[in-house]
């Protein structure tokens, strides 16, 4: 890849909840560029087959670099780094980072009884993949992982708070209640949105943390090592493309984001993947 370092960071996710990385990283790298693709046409991804997912992170991670001329792609969404971090660190001509080892690295700083716990959507508790990335920060630690279906759906309506939202998290959220932990990652983007209800039922003893401000730490960190942080004096531009419904997009992401988030447009599908 050739270019100046005022390419744009390209980051995706299955929807909306990537936007709290890239809430993260706006506010971390003001003067970087940022090209976000939400695939709401085809969200959720956590019941997906990992196959799919990995297939659709191929598709949107190569069209941020062929068609947007990304410089480093952020996989923002936890189900997707699951499934094709790999393959996209291996194939993509640019740096690759996902949420996953920056959250597993803050999550074992904040304990201090050795017992945390990790919720993500079926996809990505089933593939291990957070189980690896702590064992690989930390194998002393006494990991409790448990899948929470549900929760994206309910932040992907705007339901965040209530009596229904409630009683949902204090079925799923059980196992790790009585795993006695001190220490919960929130291991879907999504999950922020609900973290007043999850703070509520885990008790005011359990810290919970979240990826994206890490992640966005991680991301400054290894566009500095790379040599490839902008140089430009003016802020940064934000594009959202949404693979769905582009008004509700626009209008739902805006009171997720903030006003970066004004308008949005189509992702124009690439005709193939590769370079």
């Amino acid at each position: 890849m050739t270019g100046t370092n005022d390419r744009p960071i390209g980051m995706f996710d299955s929807g909306f909840g990537g936007l709290t990385v890239a809430r993260a990283v706006i506010d971390v790298l003001p003067k970087e560029s940022l090209v976000y693709i939400g695939d709401t046409g085809r969200y959720p991804y956590g019941p997906r087959p990992a196959s799919e997912v990995r297939e659709f992170a191929l598709e949107i991670a190569w069209s941020l670099v062929n068609d947007h001329n990304a410089k480093a792609v952020v996989v923002a969404c936890n189900t997707a780094s699951a499934a094709a971090f790999n393959e996209l660190a291996d194939v993509l001509p640019v740096p690759v980072i996902s949420v996953v080892e920056p959250g597993a690295r803050a999550l074992a700083v904040a304990t201090t009884v050795r017992r945390v716990g990790v919720i993500g959507t079926i996809g990505t508790i089933s593939s291990g993949a957070y189980q690896r990335a702590l064992a690989d920060v930390d194998a002393s630690l006494n990991l409790t992982a448990t899948a929470c279906p549900g929760f994206v759906e309910f932040v992907e309506r705007g339901q965040t708070h209530g009596d229904e939202v409630v009683l949902l998290a204090e079925r799923l959220l059980a196992p790790v209640i009585n795993a006695g932990i001190d220490a919960l990652l929130l291991g879907c983007t999504h999950y922020p949105y609900l973290s007043r209800v999850i703070s509520e039922v885990m008790g005011a003893g359990v810290t919970l943390v979240s990826s994206a401000d890490e992640t966005a730490f991680a991301l400054a960190e290894m566009l500095r090592t790379e040599g490839l942080l902008s140089d430009s004096e003016k802020e940064g531009s934000r594009a959202f493309l949404s693979s769905g419904d582009v008004e509700w997009f626009a209008d739902f992401g805006r009171r997720l984001l903030g006003p970066e988030l004004s308008s949005a447009s189509q992702w124009q599908r690439s005709s193939g993947n590769q370079a």
